[in-house]
């Protein structure tokens, strides 16, 4: 099952257990046991410190538990943990064989010292690029405190598991049986949801930092390459960021930023945190900004309240919030989200194997979505409103050649229907005869691109009226001391890589800003002097 280079890999990282552990199956007559067996034999075959046996009871079969030596329970894989999810098998087997994990002390603690009795299910597809975020953070929690205990399920193997549940998107987590979350979640996110008093603590915590040089809003290709030229010149730089990577995490195959051939979303994602993390940067994730008062309002320093009742202090202040994936905004649509109502192919298309589906949108991504989903699917119908493809002519070439996809232009989506809880159909107008149709599906994918992230900044920094931040040239708004970068600006091209530039011209910006300042000019100097 595992060819030799990965069973090579795999053997040196068990070379890292200190403790033995043990690899507990339960199994029943099916391939996917047959399977399950034939990797666990595999896996245990590499290391003296990791045994396997069939003694597991679990009604859910198969299903094998990672255990510590003399012990029966751990977390359970419900799956066959290949693909996306191998990397989320190698911890599982490393955390419950005492290697430590590379997170935070206080996380370390803050999981540890959770109160009650929290039981997850959670349910994932192999193919699923924001699955195994989740799948360890629930791992690791369940390794670290045996009050957690955490079953990751595989959708594509649990088909009706996942019907009679009715799970039409994944990541979806279960807490004691009822809907916990969906989609991507961090470690961090999921334990504050448990500890109630961790916004209180966090905000202290903000509240007491010292000013920023440069406070940049946003983590996504624009915030990382903005505190990447602002850390380089000595100063003192903060990010504030909901999600560290952006939209980035959510981006399946990116093969076009230069000198890159081609990379995932998420690991673009780490690696941009983990050159940041190289400087001298304070990096202040899971936060969410909400108001912005300019230096002249607030007593010299730009103010930037958070969620959470902090507030951040800074000399300059970088926007780079980014974007989200734009709703088609009609009726049913907000009603059945994760109810058959997706925005993530990847993530979400196994679960749709063999059903009927739609692709709202004509561009690259739903061109793209539609081909990836035609291999998955029984049927895909393409809606879009424009009179032509607007995607890459290679993409609509291949589309065109795929006998399971009917394409509809000129087509306005007036309603996404649904029954039971789920989605049944959509209806939608040709806008050159006017007549509606009405077509019986089962999941509607919608990719209408996307729409920045200003709400928060409406009567303080100038707007487009598609509610880009307005710059100039050299990334200032209109506000002294406030600069913008990436898809939440006015700047055409909504690429990674232009995002990137535009996050290094905004910190050359700021900084040029900066040094005509008494305070920051003198420490310019010190550092330069030192």
């Amino acid at each position: 099952m595992l060819d030799t280079n990965l069973k090579t890999q795999l053997q040196a990282y068990l070379g890292k257990l200190q403790r033995p552990i043990r690899l507990i199956a339960s199994l029943d007559a099916s391939a996917g046991a047959a399977e399950m067996k034939e990797l666990l034999q595999e896996v245990a075959g590499l290391s003296d410190l990791v045994s396997f046996d069939e003694s597991g009871t679990d009604a859910r079969k198969p299903s094998f538990v990672i255990a510590r030596d003399g012990e029966s329970t751990g977390v359970r894989f419900a799956a066959i943990p290949l693909g996306h999810e191998f990397t989320s098998l190698v911890l599982a087997l490393l955390w419950t064989g005492g290697h430590p994990p590379k997170v935070e002390a206080a996380v370390i603690d803050q999981i540890k010292g959770l109160e009650g009795d929290f039981n997850f299910e959670m349910y994932m597809s192999l193919s699923c690029h924001n699955c195994p975020d989740v799948v360890q953070a629930l791992t690791l929690m369940s390794i670290l405190n045996p009050a957690v205990k955490a079953t990751v399920i595989d959708g594509g193997l649990y088909q009706a598991e996942v019907e009679e549940r009715q799970i039409l998107a994944v990541p979806m987590v279960f807490l004691n049986g009822e809907l916990f979350g969906s989609g991507r979640m961090l470690l961090e996110e999921i334990v504050a949801k448990l500890d109630v008093k961790s916004d209180e603590r966090e905000a202290a915590k903000l509240n007491a930092k010292d000013p920023y040089d440069v406070l940049i809003v946003g983590g996504g290709p624009a915030g990382a390459a903005a505190a990447v030229y602002a850390a380089r010149k000595g100063i003192r730089v903060g990010v504030a960021a909901e999600r560290f990577g952006g939209q980035t995490n959510d981006t399946m195959a990116i093969e076009n930023y230069i000198s890159v051939l081609e990379t995932d979303g998420p690991k673009f994602a780490a690696a941009l945190e983990a050159q940041v993390r190289h400087y001298d940067v304070d990096i202040m994730n899971l936060q969410r900004a909400d108001k912005i008062i300019p230096a002249k309002e607030a007593g010299g320093l730009v103010q930037v309240q958070m969620a959470n009742g902090a507030v951040l202090h800074s000399r300059s202040v970088i926007l780079s919030t980014g974007a989200r994936w734009r709703n088609v905004n009609v009726p049913g649509e907000a009603e059945y989200k994760n109810k058959g109502v997706a925005y993530c192919p990847h993530c979400d298309g196994p679960l749709f194997k063999g059903k009927d589906v739609a692709v709202i949108g004509g561009g690259n991504s739903g061109v793209e979505a539609a081909i990836d989903l035609a291999g998955i699917v029984k049927h895909v119908t393409l809606v879009e409103f424009a009179d032509a493809l607007k995607a890459d002519a290679v993409l609509v070439s291949k589309l065109k050649s795929l006998p399971n996809v009917t394409i509809n232009v000129n087509a306005q989506t007036t309603e996404i229907t649904g029954a039971g809880g789920k989605v049944n159909g959509m209806s939608f107008k040709d806008r050159v005869s006017g007549e509606v149709k009405h077509v019986a599906l089962e999941g509607v994918f919608v990719q209408i691109g996307l729409v920045p992230n200003t709400e928060w900044l409406k009567g303080t920094v100038d707007l487009s009226r598609y509610g880009e931040i307005e710059i100039d040239a050299k990334g200032h708004t209109n506000v002294p001391g406030v600069f913008a970068a990436g898809d939440c600006t006015t700047v055409p091209y909504k690429q990674i890589v232009i995002a990137a530039g535009d996050g290094s011209k905004a910190a050359l910006s700021a900084f040029d800003y900066l040094i005509r300042q008494p305070v920051v000019a003198a420490r310019a100097e010190e550092a330069v002097a030192a």
